[in-house]
């Protein structure tokens, strides 16, 4: 192995753990697929890294660190000439090359209307995405960064701001590659896999039934409150491990979930703590996201069913990872009977909150 390597615990090696994952919205191209046909990372030794970048005439200096990906495998590469740079290698089985690529070129476009995110580099060949035996991978600029200041209310107005230019680059056309984000491949086809691999403890099972389904019967009773609301390109996982700050400002991270959906799938899930604050954070939000881009009101019905729809995606997200020897070891709550009746809870407290007033702002 060549080069100094971090981020390789001796207890993972042999599966290259790449840390913690913020990434719960995905859908595979095969949704009925079983774990063990999703997971193929074992072949990606530090060595492997190296030489793909080096396939493509970018020369590492041997430092290698895996970063926060267990959904792909991402590591920072020194390299001989100039700053370190971001490789990501893509799960197999889970996007097409299109649907990458699509992707890749929304954020390009973010770019060309000065939009602070971060897009996989155009190389030599002339495209973003690349492929070394049998992996697919693209390469980013490394940007650092904080944590935004939730509890600042300019902070969510600058945000909120950044989040209605994105919007309104993300209505001048249509994904046509990548899904969208509704009750079906959010909320059916997780519960279904969940039952038909066997997941739910058998005691649990009937009460695990009844509750998913209630809970998916109050997510079509608020997109049925909702209406009939527009779908456009997201970011789809905006939450605030995906936003970076400096002195500059904010700058989005990570489009690796994005899909069609409705705007205010990349708004609540900055929104926290109790009704109040929620309030106060959602006006501050709207403040600035509608000098951009204007917001239908009644998606406010959608925040707890999309909320409930995350909930069961990611219970079905790790189970369909489970057979990628990272996550067993990252996630050992994981397939318990206390994880599972904790979630058979969890989904009654929705169906409470999704027949309750929806938040509005101040």
């Amino acid at each position: 192995m060549r080069g100094f390597v971090r981020g390789f615990p001796q207890s993972v090696a042999a599966t290259y753990n790449a840390g913690m994952t913020d990434s719960l919205a995905d859908t595979p191209v095969d949704p009925s697929a079983s774990p063990a046909t999703v997971f193929n990372f074992a072949g990606l030794s530090p060595d492997t890294v190296l030489d793909a970048l080096d396939s493509v005439g970018l020369f590492g200096d041997g430092r290698l660190l895996a970063l926060n990906s267990y959904e792909n495998r991402v590591y920072q590469v020194g390299m001989e000439d100039g700053p370190p740079l971001v490789a990501k290698f893509y799960r197999p089985q889970r996007w097409s090359d299109a649907a990458i690529l699509e992707e890749h070129a929304f954020v390009a476009a973010l770019v060309d209307n000065e939009i602070p995110v971060v897009p996989a580099m155009v190389l030599a060949d002339g495209s973003s995405l690349q492929q070394y035996q049998g992996f697919r991978f693209a390469v980013f600029a490394r940007h650092g960064g904080r944590a935004p200041e939730l509890d600042r209310a300019d902070t969510l107005e600058r945000l909120g701001r950044f989040l209605g230019r994105i919007h309104a680059i993300g209505l001048q056309q249509p994904f046509t590659q990548r899904p969208a984000l509704d009750i079906v491949t959010f909320g059916e086809e997780p519960r279904d896999y969940l039952l038909t691999h066997d997941f739910i403890p058998p005691d649990l099972l009937p009460s695990y039934q009844t509750t998913v389904a209630q809970a998916l019967d109050g997510v079509r009773r608020c997109f049925d409150r909702a209406g009939a609301v527009r779908s456009l390109r997201l970011h789809g996982d905006c939450h605030v491990g995906n936003v970076l700050w400096t002195d500059a400002g904010p700058h989005f991270v990570d489009f690796d979930d994005s899909r069609s959906g409705p705007a205010i799938q990349d708004l609540w899930m900055l929104l926290s703590g109790e009704r109040g604050e929620m309030v106060r954070q959602l006006s501050d939000l709207l403040a600035g996201y509608e000098d951009f881009c204007e917001f239908d009101q009644r998606e406010l019905y959608l925040i707890e069913a999309l909320r409930t729809l995350r909930l069961i995606h990611y219970s079905a997200w790790l189970a369909r990872r489970w057979e990628d020897p990272a996550f067993p070891q990252a996630f050992p709550w994981f397939n318990t009977q206390r994880y599972w009746q904790d979630r058979i809870l969890e989904l009654r407290e929705q169906i409470s909150l999704m027949d309750e007033p929806p938040l509005w702002p101040l």
